[in-house]
């Protein structure tokens, strides 16, 4: 008999506890990291032949000339590299050259070694020893009429070339080609912010992974009331995603409001508290898969006893909530500026009784992507310069925002802020994975 219970014992200590089980197998499919980099280069190859030529035609640019350097590398550069590379070598020159005519675009490497599939060596150093030497060959070599650099004022991820790069190459071309450089602005915002239907599929499996850690977060599974600490789930969430193999892209936060608490601004980050029963919980949450991020705010409400659904007040709240993201949805056209969607949004909310703030953005391959800002949160007049940046078909975005509704039963506001990932089609706005409709109740009931 003793032994048979040495046996069961031992069988325990093996079986995983029932709630982590159940939640490994909700999990959403990951793929292997090297599954991650076939499709990513995959991915690249595909942009090359689709987006590429069809943004140089729309800028009238003719060849797109990138330079960077290891540990120092442009923003552009870094999502071109093949997935074997963890970023550029020595100094890497790319150049993109359209021939016009519909001809296929020619991707080059001015370096020591083609990079990945895209880019075909095009440098031989025992013919030509000097490097920028034979950049400059290549050029004159094809004599373009516009040459783009990425260099922008605004637009931080266009302006990847460094002030000694620019400055070299202007002094290793011939004078006559001094006119022609341009800023790459439009290419690089173009290149960052448009999807392929490829990575589209993807991306929704992204947010479906990132949804699902939220849920485990969010539920009695992390969270004892009166034990756990906001700072306990902002951990779990971090420890979570390094168990899935995956990365965030920044810190989350999770804080509480409840009817005692001083708002703090969106400038500070909420100290450590001890989770209740009645607090109404935030998180700010984003992971990186394939290359692509998430971005996501959703909240929860702790039950009190004998409770069975949040107060009516909350889940109201939550409503006028969802009630502004469909407002400013409802006004994304192909076109339309990121200030005139926040302008016109603020006001229909404004007349709606609302009291909103809006903050969205774009989002792909950075979480705080190249494309129209559309509103910060600090700046609910319009953004100069990144607001007045068009919609384009094919692009996704962070929809987040915040509504205060006053609750009497607080005696104060609660302030509802949301956020959720969407795709823009040219004709709808569609969410990757729906969005939080309901708050989530600790414990579920």
């Amino acid at each position: 008999m003793k032994s048979f219970f040495h046996y069961l014992f031992a069988c325990l200590l093996i079986i995983p506890p029932s709630g982590a089980l159940t939640a490994q197998q909700d999990m959403p499919l990951i793929l292997s990291l090297k599954e991650q980099g076939e499709l990513r280069d995959a991915w690249l190859t595909e942009r090359f032949e689709r987006v590429v030529p069809e943004l140089m035609r729309r800028a009238e640019i003719d060849m797109w000339v990138m330079i960077t350097r290891e540990y120092n590398e442009d923003a552009v550069v870094k999502t071109m590299l093949p997935s074997s590379w963890m970023g550029a070598r020595r100094t890497t020159m790319l150049i993109v050259y359209d021939p016009g005519e519909g001809r296929p675009l020619e991707t080059l490497a001015c370096a020591r070694y083609a990079v990945g599939d895209v880019f075909r060596q095009a440098w031989d150093p025992v013919v030509q020893p000097d490097q920028w030497k034979r950049l400059a060959e290549i050029i004159q070599e094809r004599d373009p009429r516009r040459i783009a650099v990425n260099r922008s004022e605004s637009f931080g991820l266009s302006d990847g070339i460094s002030s000694y790069h620019y400055d070299r190459l202007l002094e290793e071309l011939p004078a006559s080609y001094s006119d022609r450089i341009v800023s790459g602005e439009a290419l690089a915002v173009g290149w960052l912010e448009t999807r392929i239907p490829a990575e589209m599929v993807v991306y929704r499996q992204a947010m479906r992974i990132a949804h699902r850690i939220i849920a485990e977060a969010f539920s009695e599974r992390v969270i004892q009331a009166g034990v756990t600490t906001t700072e306990d789930v902002v951990w779990y969430l971090r420890e979570r995603v390094r168990e899935l193999g995956l990365d965030v892209w920044f810190h989350p936060t999770v804080d509480v409001q409840r009817p005692v608490n001083e708002e703090y601004a969106f400038s500070e980050r909420p100290e450590a508290e001890v989770i209740q029963p009645g607090d109404l919980l935030h998180c700010d949450f984003g992971i990186t898969y394939c290359g692509l991020n998430t971005d996501t705010q959703q909240n929860a409400y702790v039950l009190r006893p004998g409770e069975l659904a949040a107060p009516s007040y909350l889940r109201a709240a939550h409503r006028r909530g969802l009630e502004l993201m469909d407002l400013l949805t409802a006004r994304m056209q192909t076109g339309r500026t990121g200030n005139e969607m926040l302008l016109q949004t603020l006001r229909a909310a404004g007349e709606g009784g609302l009291r909103p703030t809006i903050y969205s953005h774009p989002i792909g391959m950075h979480g705080h992507g190249a494309g129209p800002t559309i509103g910060l949160w600090d700046m609910q007049q319009g953004v100069p310069v990144t607001g007045d940046y068009p919609v384009y078909a094919h692009t996704a975005y962070s929809i987040e925002l915040n509504n205060r509704t006053y609750l009497e039963a607080w005696g104060t506001d609660v302030r509802i802020m949301l956020e959720e990932d969407g795709y823009w089609d040219g004709e709808q706005f569609t969410y990757l994975n729906g969005r939080q409709e309901e708050l989530y109740l600790i414990p579920r009931p």
